[in-house]
């Protein structure tokens, strides 16, 4: 009887702690989760349909273009406004706030970039249209955070605090912290400057040269066919723009509909309208061009009174002030002198550095989405980007009329004469700017004879230009093998292009793996049975074979022996990877200088790749993965963190296959945020899909949401985005004040 007793006892408790558990995670997760359909009051002129697709696609149908960027800013909240916050946060330089201590350096950085300062500045100078995209996106979300406070996401109260209301300078903030991401070149300047004064000039000047940057670029696609190479006879254009894998992806699917206004595609979080997409008429996508603009400047400044030399005058630096909140403790101050270059950004070996940055220029920032949204052939889209002011990009354009096109656009400084690829003089006022390229001096082309075009991060620019040209343009590998896979067949269809964005060919690691071979029959001995996993290789960077990981640890080899012969200093410790084309270049071109005997050095490099390979894959080369090598994962900031949930929120760790050179381009954590193929001639045809899903909820780990297109997009597969044809799986309507019927 007692132990009957003690048994029902227990039971309850164990009753009690799981209903203890699912209110918890009924509270925490669930109780948050988006409303989906039903009426939501709202400050709207008129009623606004928002209806999701069986994709969870939403699409928006509104009586003005305020109410439907409203409408915008208030579902992208729904699903994202954690993101959302902590992408302005990191733009901001208050992750400490929320954080702790942990994040003051990254605090501490984007104060001495200034970039809340910039987007303050930008703000105050928007052109009205602008401002009243930007405004109208703004209430929306306010009003969702308004009406879902205490319901709002769980990681909010996880970290003990409510978002502030997001502004039209938060908006600025996004597209800054892209900027910062993309234009980031001031370390490599940097360590590119020491190098060059303590190594071997010539060689690293072959090695790291000018144009091209490290064989790692987080880089992008895009690229466009005429209606000749087609099977509609109308142009085809995809983009996959490849980011650091995250979860969720800083995408955001959508179609917006109203009056002067029907687009679809992907909004980038924290902006309104859609960044990469289509309307009725044209279609487009983007790339990043990779042109040089941040100039470090070595400045002769005393930073206990701010006084610096320059061009002959003494000159008194502004201190900057920052007071930065960390949670659980007292705040740090971080201070900034402010020289005509820009902010003192680094210092060492005694010598401090100031960073001129193009996005820091004191002309109207603009970025006119709605305008490009609103452009209906190549000529309103080429007015529409002819005032755009943000990142450096490559914008890829196909029309229902017939053409394709590219322009490249953004804030490119204008430098003549040397761009430098080191930290300049600031005292001389050597290389100064005069200004940014005007519009009209940047490449462009219209239906080339070829029927293609493509853009791979490559260098756009024919010379002679104007101005330097300088950048940390992708080596040719990506986009040589978009332009030999177009030309390798007749007629095309929008699926057919997926085959395109998946292909994971390496020219790189092919021609490595050629020149292994060669140096190995050269050489003799065992070297000739050790590279057998090379013989008939076809340079495909395919997960569950052995051949790419020999060629990536050759490749890896050779690099570490030209940079230390370069730099006379080890590799590791450098951790400057140069250039793969450069490297590329000089293995075939063998010239003097480097090596006594270069077949020599080849082969100690082979050998030591084979060694390596073995210590980490096993004694059998045949059994090596490529997978093992080149793997990515994408966890939730938080719940990633907790072992016993982290699968559940997380995708990943997983071999993929690719490489950095490879058109789909992976490893280092970096895969193809997003995959989108436009269809002219039919825009029910088109395709997209994310790496992980839509919603940034976890909730929706549960009901597919978080991560449901991680399966299809691993193996290549995309989701049909229809335009005209939308089957609704359930809708929302935010009705005027007073109107909830």
């Amino acid at each position: 009887m007692q132990s009957s007793r003690v048994l029902r006892a227990v039971n309850a408790l164990i009753v009690a702690a799981a209903l203890a558990i699912l209110s918890a995670l009924w509270w925490f997760i669930h109780r948050p989760s988006p409303k989906l359909s039903g009426n939501v009051p709202a400050p709207v002129s008129a009623n606004v349909a928002i209806v999701r697709d069986p994709h969870y696609r939403p699409h928006i149908t509104a009586s003005t273009i305020d109410d439907a960027l409203f409408a915008q800013g208030y579902i992208t909240a729904q699903e994202r406004l954690w993101q959302m916050d902590m992408l302005r946060r990191a733009a901001a330089g208050e992750l400490s706030e929320i954080a702790g201590r942990a994040a003051l350096e990254l605090d501490t950085n984007a104060r001495k970039l200034r970039i809340a300062h910039i987007a303050g500045m930008q703000a105050a100078l928007l052109a009205p249209a602008e401002r009243r995209a930007l405004a109208a996106y703004a209430r929306g979300v306010n009003h969702f955070i308004d009406t879902h406070r205490g319901r709002l996401s769980w990681e909010f109260r996880a970290m003990g605090y409510q978002p502030r209301p997001w502004r039209i300078a938060d908006s600025i903030l996004a597209i800054l912290q892209m900027e910062r991401t993309l234009t980031n070149s001031w370390e490599a300047d940097l360590q590119k400057g020491r190098l060059l004064a303590s190594g071997n000039t010539p060689l690293i000047r072959q090695l790291f040269p000018v144009h091209f940057g490290p064989d790692a670029v987080e880089g992008s696609n895009a690229f466009a066919i005429s209606g000749r190479h087609t099977a509609s006879g109308k142009p085809l254009l995809a983009g996959d723009p490849h980011l650091p894998f995250g979860i969720p992806a800083p995408w955001f699917p959508i179609h917006i509909k109203a009056p002067g206004l029907d687009v679809a595609g992907a909004a980038y979080i924290g902006l309104p309208g859609v960044a990469i997409g289509h309307n009725a008429d044209i279609a487009w996508s983007v790339t990043s061009l990779e042109f040089d603009s941040m100039d470090l400047y070595a400045e002769r400044i005393d930073l206990r009174t701010g006084r610096y030399e320059h061009k002959g005058q003494v000159l008194q630096a502004v201190p900057q002030r920052d007071q930065i909140a960390i949670k659980g403790e007292r705040g740090a101050e971080s201070v900034t002198w402010i020289t005509n270059h820009g902010p003192v950004f680094a210092s060492e070996a005694g010598q401090t550095y100031s960073l001129k940055w193009s996005a820091a220029e004191p002309q109207p920032y603009s970025v006119p989405i709605i305008a490009l949204n609103q452009a209906r052939d190549w000529q309103q889209f080429r007015a529409a980007l002819s005032s755009y002011s943000g990142p450096g990009f490559n914008w890829i354009f196909a029309s229902r009329d017939g053409h394709i096109g590219y322009q490249a656009a953004g804030r490119l400084p204008m430098r003549i004469g040397f761009a430098g690829d080191a930290p300049l003089d600031g005292a001389s006022g050597r290389q100064e700017w005069s200004g940014l390229v005007p519009f009209d001096q940047l490449p462009t082309a219209l239906d080339p004879p070829s029927g293609r075009l493509v853009s791979a991060n490559q260098d756009p620019f024919v010379t002679p230009t104007p101005y330097a040209v300088n950048g940390n343009f992708a080596a040719p590998f990506r986009s040589r093998q978009i332009r030999n896979l177009l030309a390798a067949r007749g007629k095309w269809t929008a699926e057919d292009l997926l085959a395109v964005q998946k292909d994971v060919y390496s020219g790189l690691h092919h021609a490595m793996a050629i020149e292994a071979l060669r140096v190995a029959r050269a050489k003799g001995g065992s070297l000739i049975s050790d590279v057998k996993i090379l013989d008939g290789w076809n340079g495909q960077m395919e997960v569950g074979q052995p051949a790419p990981v020999l060629a990536e640890l050759f490749y890896r080899q050779v690099r570490r022996r030209l940079v230390e012969r370069a730099t006379g200093q080890p590799a590791a410790k450098l951790r400057f990877r140069g250039s793969a084309a450069a490297v590329l270049e000089i293995v075939h071109a063998k010239p003097a200088g480097w090596f006594k005997v270069w077949d020599e050095t080849l082969a100690s490099a082979l050998s030591d790749a084979i060694e390596e390979g073995r210590r980490q894959f096993g004694k059998t080369e045949t059994r090596w993965d490529w997978a093992r090598e080149n793997s990515v994962l994408a966890a939730h900031p938080i719940a990633g963190r907790i072992s016993w949930i982290a699968p559940y929120f997380s995708v990943g760790p997983v071999g993929i296959s690719g490489s950095a050179q490879s058109v789909k381009q992976t490893g280092s954590g970096i895969i193809p945020s997003l995959r989108f193929v436009a269809d002219t001639s039919d825009w029910d045809n088109s395709v997209l899909i994310l790496p992980t899903g839509q919603s940034g909820h976890l909730v929706s780990g549960f009901s597919r949401r978080y991560k449901d297109e991680w399966p299809d997009f691993a193996i290549g597969r995309a989701r049909p985005f229809r335009f005209t044809r939308i089957e609704a799986s359930n809708t929302l309507m935010l009705l005027p004040a007073g109107r909830n019927k």
